[in-house]
């Protein structure tokens, strides 16, 4: 069996060392138009402060791995052509300047995401950066060596771990964002309050409510950024806007979500026979609501690439959704959430009440204690858990994989009351925080 697949950063890696390891005679070519791959951009803020020195760490894989495994391995090979009917590709050898042809038994989609670019004014001048890749990230550290006055444009998981990489390097910093709230995509008002007021504290400006309409340059170079209220200083600025799947080369060919998600079954299927895609490429199933998503997290792409290799052959073992969960340090506070918050179940038409508790992790008779507050989001009819938040200065995001669990298994607020937690005192109270959670809904 000959098996192709298209990029290789999460999915398409998680797909070949798992097909590799069933079995190792199976045929492998993979297509990565890039130089690296199984980069963690989830990293890029760590090595832009510093806190990571050697990038090396970033990577768990290589090319050289790769074909050390018997993988037929072509990077920076772009691949401008499928033919499903014919079960063939057209790739192009970016260095050598060649086209040529290659044929497959089965085709893995694993070509992933790419930031979202406004069509705006002044949007080519220099010093207008991403924030996705290897690169990137290089190009980024050089450019703030010499940066006075940095613009994050957008308040997302990236662009606030950014700011405060480059507060840490003493620089000017500003993060900007349309919607009236950071991290509104994952967390209620009454945490990002605190996350808002934490990052202020720490000198950053937080810009909200001001749609970026523009920038203005000197000498080709980007000195101001624009917005439908102000214009801001900046001599570097960093778009963290959001991502768009990476899938115009099949569009009309293959089932897709309106944003150009890959539509792909239980399985990793797509709507085509013999082809599976995986990864930011792709839709997920999201259990808070039972419906395919976008949702494009490295979390789910490790697991879905690893799902291909156990279903290429036949459908053996299933996907089993997504939650969503994530979770991120700002300042002091260690953040996590999944599933639904309140605001985004209401705008999904969901009923919902919830349940918050503000209260210590661990008994008050010990010589160091820390606050964590704790929200839990579950239908009001059903009572069935599906969103939950936890912030803390004391590390407690742990506790979040757990509720993804819940609402996975679709438990209810009055179960999770009295599930089975230990007790002690190092750790937590005889009522665990998650116990409490759900006693205080059952009042």
């Amino acid at each position: 069996m000959k098996v192709i697949v298209i990029g290789c950063t999460h999915a398409g890696t998680a797909s070949i060392l798992n097909l590799k390891k069933a079995d190792p005679k199976t045929e492998i070519t993979v297509y990565e138009r890039n130089s690296t791959i199984s980069f963690l951009s989830c990293g890029i803020a760590l090595y832009v402060g510093g806190v990571v020195s050697d990038p090396k760490g970033l990577f768990y894989c290589s090319p050289e791995m790769l074909e050390d495994l018997g993988v037929v391995t072509k990077m920076r090979h772009d691949v401008k052509n499928v033919d499903f009917d014919k079960k063939s590709v057209t790739v192009y050898n970016m260095d050598a300047g060649e086209e040529f042809e290659d044929t497959y038994d089965k085709l893995i989609i694993t070509t992933g995401s790419w930031p979202i670019v406004p069509d705006i004014q002044g949007i080519n001048l220099e010093n207008i950066l991403l924030s996705k890749n290897y690169d990137h990230s290089n190009m980024i550290i050089e450019k703030a060596k010499t940066a006075r006055n940095i613009v994050v444009v957008g308040a997302g998981y990236i662009g606030v771990e950014l700011v405060e990489a480059f507060k840490a390097l003493g620089k000017n910093v500003s993060l900007i964002d349309g919607m009236d709230r950071i991290l509104s995509r994952y967390l209620d008002k009454e945490f990002t309050d605190i996350a808002e007021k934490a990052l202020k504290e720490h000198g950053i400006d937080i810009i909200l409510n001001e749609k970026i309409v523009g920038f203005e340059g000197q000498d080709g170079r980007v000195s101001k950024v624009l917005t439908e209220r102000g214009a801001y200083d900046a001599d570097l600025v960093i778009l963290s806007i959001g991502f768009r799947p990476n899938t115009a080369l099949f569009k009309g060919k293959l089932e897709m979500l309106p944003n150009g998600a890959i539509i792909v079954d239980e399985y990793m299927r797509t709507s085509r026979e013999g082809v599976f895609a995986a990864g930011d490429s792709c839709s997920v199933m999201y259990n808070p609501t039972g419906k395919h998503e976008y949702i494009p997290l490295a979390t789910n792409a490790v697991r879905m690439g690893t799902l291909i290799a156990k279903n290429i052959n036949c459908p053996a073992l299933k996907y089993m959704g997504t939650q969503g969960t994530s979770g991120i340090k700002i300042i002091d506070y260690n953040i996590a959430s999944t599933g639904l918050t309140e605001e985004s179940a209401k705008a999904a038409g969901i009923e919902v009440e919830t349940s918050t508790i503000v209260d210590n992790y661990r008994p008050e008779f010990m010589p160091q204690y820390e606050s964590l507050q704790l929200k839990v989001v579950f239908e009001k009819k059903s009572r069935v858990i599906i969103g939950a938040q936890i912030l803390s200065k004391h590390d407690l995001t742990q506790s979040i994989n757990t509720l993804s669990v819940c609402i996975q298994n679709k438990m209810t607020i009055d179960e999770l009351a009295f599930v089975d937690f230990f007790f002690q005192p190092h750790f937590n109270k005889p009522w665990n925080y998650l116990n409490s959670v759900g006693l205080n809904a059952l009042k």
